[in-house]
């Protein structure tokens, strides 16, 4: 009852300044309710009426701290920062144990990159303030800038000590551990923390993230689950737990978390798409492209999306299906390098060499740089007789992996077929000495030079 009287009050404040503002009555204010008048204003954005506020309540109060504050917060905040310091100079004149006006000059010097004079003018705040947990999270937010993420640790933990319940400081907490490659010490600190503090569905939630992070998939479904035991309605739980039971293999219980996802909060396009990925795991497919159809729905620009149905119809050999949903993809994005990929290898199934040749060059141009890919597109070269361009391509593709086999076979193989006898032969001899015991290979590719004397010759001196 006490904070609905409170917050009664506080609307008519607000009310009552409005209508003064409206009909240029000069109302009287004490100059706390004009500091949460200006505060509620910078809260909603509307700086010139935070202003008109600031103006009247220093006509009224000239000689309140607070709201002089409130001007010094307002200066730093436009960036004026000689006039707030001048002020702030001024009132520690008058109140050197004001904790605020250590506060603000820290929020001065942290402006101006000066986070070391930050630290300690908030590290003074310490003996003057009775919000400790404030302070040391302001340090520890200092220290993040300066990178130091051990202090930085150390401050937000010395925050929680002071408020069990500051949820921001738990975030940044995990933040650090994290950062420093000590999740399993974070784990560790958070079991003490909630032994503390059973009924944080944060805690839990980071802890179970942790445990994800180490692969301890049993542990974080189980931190998941409690984070959702103590909040019904926390949308993330319930995605990381599905996530965790997928990693465990549990299907459809990680269809039944995603489902919850959906049923507190609109569909997301990720939950769509991980449910129509777990209904194809438990072998039903008429439910998975149920899924997959409302993933595209849900948000066309999604590629997981569209790959996921493309993918879909390649594993079921319905090659002309999974063409026409990847062409519908590139009609909505033609600069994405995984679906020109997929549209390549549909049509190299199809045998529509020309069209695939043309997918693999697109998804190179877009950025493709993956071995198989180059490897793709020269067997298709290969196929169509360009033997020139597909030597080319392997030239290429040897930039990016300079010692690799299957680029080095392959160029042997096509210089031998253009009888340019030393330059296959240099290429087969740098296959031979990087990966001898694939070097039949080039018996699979290239079948009609297999037995040429000299290929046999060198092959046979590798044997030896």
């Amino acid at each position: 009852m006490h904070l609905d009287h409170e917050e009664e009050n506080y609307n008519l404040s607000l009310s009552k300044f409005e209508s003064m503002l409206k009909t240029n009555k000069v109302l009287f204010f004490d100059s706390e309710e004009f500091e949460e008048i200006i505060l509620h204003y910078l809260d909603m954005g509307k700086t010139n009426l935070a202003k008109k506020a600031l103006k009247i309540g220093l006509e009224q109060h000239p000689k309140s701290t607070g709201l002089k504050l409130v001007q010094v917060e307002m200066l730093i905040f436009e960036d004026k920062l000689e006039l707030a310091e001048k002020l702030l100079n001024d009132l520690y004149f008058l109140e050197p144990t004001n904790e605020e006006i250590y506060i603000q000059k820290a929020n001065i010097y942290s402006k101006r990159d000066d986070h070391e004079k930050a630290v300690e003018l908030l590290s003074e705040a310490l003996q003057y303030t009775e919000d400790y947990s404030d302070i040391y999270n302001l340090i520890g937010m200092e220290y993040l800038f300066m990178d130091n993420l051990e202090m930085a640790k150390v401050n937000f933990i010395k925050c929680l000590e002071e408020d069990i319940e500051d949820q921001s400081a738990i975030y940044n907490v995990v933040y650090c551990f994290e950062f420093l490659d000590q999740n399993q010490a974070a784990i560790e600190y958070l079991k003490k923390y909630i032994n503390k503090n059973p009924y944080s569905e944060i805690a839990w939630h980071q802890k179970g993230r942790l445990y994800y992070g180490i692969k301890d998939y049993e542990n974080a479904v189980r931190s998941f689950e409690y984070a959702t035991y103590i909040d019904d309605n926390f949308v993330g739980a319930f995605m990381e737990k599905g996530k965790s039971l997928e990693r465990l293999k549990r299907h459809e219980d990680a269809i039944e978390s995603y489902a919850k996802t959906i049923e507190l909060d609109d569909p997301t396009s990720y939950a769509l798409l991980r449910i129509g990925k777990c209904y194809e795991k438990l072998g039903k497919n008429k439910e998975a492209l149920a899924f997959f159809n409302k993933t595209v729905h849900e948000d066309p620009l999604l590629d997981k999306g569209w790959i996921a149905i493309t993918d879909f119809y390649v594993r079921q050999k319905k090659y002309e299906k999974a063409l026409e949903h990847v062409n519908k993809a590139l009609s909505i994005d033609d600069q994405n390098q995984a679906y020109w990929k997929r549209f390549a290898t549909i049509n190299k199934a199809l045998n529509l060499f020309e069209d695939a040749e043309y997918g693999y060059r697109k998804a190179v141009e877009l950025g493709d740089y993956q071995l198989d890919t180059w490897l793709f597109w020269v067997d298709v070269l290969v196929n169509l007789n360009e033997t020139d361009s597909a030597i080319v391509t392997l030239l290429q593709a040897s930039e990016y992996f300079p010692e690799e086999y299957e680029v080095e076979y392959r160029l042997a193989g096509l210089y031998y077929t253009q009888n340019e006898a030393e330059k296959g032969s240099f290429h087969l001899n740098n296959g031979l000495r990087l990966n001898f015991n694939n070097h039949t290979l080039l018996n699979e590719l290239f079948p009609a030079i297999w037995n040429l004397e000299k290929i046999q010759s060198l092959i046979n001196k590798y044997q030896h």
